[in-house]
C-alpha cells in the first residue's frame, strides 16, 4: 500500500474496497428501471417511426420498458437540451438528428449546450433518404422544369420543412444556393405537418423524408422528381439524384443516432452500443427500415462521434453562405 493510502481513515478504505468490489455487479445489473428514450420531433414524424422500430427490440433485450419522450421544437434544439440536463445514469437517452446534434451548432447561438461537449455518442442509428416532392398542381415533372419554373416566376414557389435547422430545410437550402434560384422558406414544427400542408397544397414542394412520404408517391398524392442523396436509394430506384437530375455536386442526406449525457458511464455506454448495433443488424429491422428509405448503419462511439464533428463542420458553412437563420 503507498503512503497516500495509508494515511487514509480505516472506514475510508473499507467502503472504496466495498465499492470496488461491487461496482461491476452495478453495471451488470443495468438497467434496473425503464429507459427513457426522447424524441426530439412530433408523433408521427420519422424520427418516432425510427425510435419506436428500434426501442421495442432494445425493451425485449434489456427487460426494461423504453418508453417514447416526444419533445419537439426548434428543430430537435428542445429535445436535445432536455437530454444534456437530465441525469447522467443511461435512464435518458436522445434519438438525436442532424439538426440538434450538427446544425444547431452555427444556426441556434443561444442554445443550451455544446454536442461535443455535453453529450457522449453510442452508434450511428440510420440514414435517411429525401425525396423532392412536388404539389400535383405544379406543372413540372423533372428537376429540371422546376428550376425553369423558380426561374421564371422568382419568390412565388415555396417550400415546408420540418423545422429551421432540420435535413428538410438544408436540402432546401442547398438546392437554393447551388441553383440560385429564390424559394421561399415555411417551417413547421415536425414532418408530419409539413406534410399535411404539401398535401393540402398550401406549399408547392418539400424536400420530405422517405420514412413518411412513400405511401403518398405511391398513391398519387404528390409527384416524385429525385432523391435528395449522392445515391439512388433502394427504396425507390428509378428516381434519379437531384444531381443527376440537374443540378450538379447537390447531396444532402439526413441521419439519426443515440446520444447520452456526456457524463454516463462508460460500460453503459459501450453496452448501450452493443445492442443498438445488433438490433440494427436483425433482418426484420433491416427490411422494415430500408424499405421506407432508412438505411441502418450502426457503429462504435468513437466512429460517431467522429461522424457528427465532421457534420457539423461541412454544415455550419451552408448555414454561413446561404445566410440561414432560425425561425
Amino acid at each position: 500500500m503507498n503512503s497516500r493510502m495509508a494515511k487514509l481513515p480505516a472506514a475510508l478504505l473499507i467502503a472504496l474496497a466495498a465499492w470496488s468490489a461491487t461496482a461491476p455487479v452495478f453495471a451488470q445489473a443495468y438497467p434496473t428501471k425503464p429507459i427513457r428514450l426522447v424524441v426530439p420531433f412530433p408523433a408521427g414524424g420519422p424520427t418516432d417511426i425510427v425510435a419506436r422500430t428500434v426501442s421495442q427490440k432494445l425493451s425485449e433485450s434489456l427487460g426494461q420498458s423504453v418508453v417514447i419522450d416526444i419533445r419537439g421544437g426548434a428543430g430537435g434544439v428542445i429535445g436535445t437540451e432536455l437530454v444534456v440536463k437530465s441525469p447522467a445514469d443511461g435512464y435518458t437517452l436522445l434519438l438525436g438528428t442532424i439538426g440538434g446534434l450538427a446544425v444547431a451548432m452555427s444556426l441556434y447561438p443561444g442554445r443550451g449546450y455544446d454536442t461535443l461537449r455535453d453529450l457522449a455518442p453510442i452508434t450511428h442509428g440510420v440514414t435517411v433518404t429525401n425525396i423532392l416532392v412536388v404539389h400535383p398542381s405544379l406543372p413540372v415533372r423533372s428537376v429540371k422544369e422546376l428550376l425553369a419554373l423558380a426561374r421564371a416566376k422568382p419568390g412565388t414557389l415555396n417550400y415546408a420543412s420540418s423545422g429551421s435547422g432540420t435535413i428538410t430545410n438544408l436540402a432546401g437550402e442547398l438546392f437554393k444556393n447551388l441553383a440560385r434560384v429564390d424559394i421561399v422558406h415555411v417551417p413547421f414544427k415536425g414532418g408530419a405537418p409539413a406534410l399535411t400542408a404539401l398535401l393540402s397544397g398550401e406549399v408547392s414542394m418539400n424536400f420530405e423524408n422517405s420514412l413518411i412520404v412513400l405511401p403518398h408517391i405511391k398513391s398519387g398524392k404528390v409527384r416524385a422528381l429525385a432523391v435528395t442523396g449522392a445515391q439512388r436509394s433502394r427504396s425507390v430506384p428509378d428516381l434519379p439524384t437531384i444531381a443527376e437530375a440537374g443540378l450538379p455536386g447537390y447531396s444532402a442526406s439526413g441521419w439519426y443516432g443515440f446520444v447520452a449525457p456526456a457524463a454516463t458511464p462508460r460500460d453503459i455506454v459501450t453496452r448501450l452500443a452493443g445492442e443498438f448495433n445488433r438490433i440494427l443488424k436483425q433482418p426484420d429491422v433491416v427490411e422494415r427500415l430500408s424499405a421506407q428509405g432508412a438505411e441502418p448503419v450502426g457503429g462504435t462511439p468513437e466512429q460517431f462521434g467522429a461522424f457528427i464533428r465532421d457534420e457539423i463542420n461541412k454544415w455550419a458553412k451552408l448555414v454561413k453562405s446561404a445566410n440561414m437563420q432560425a425561425e
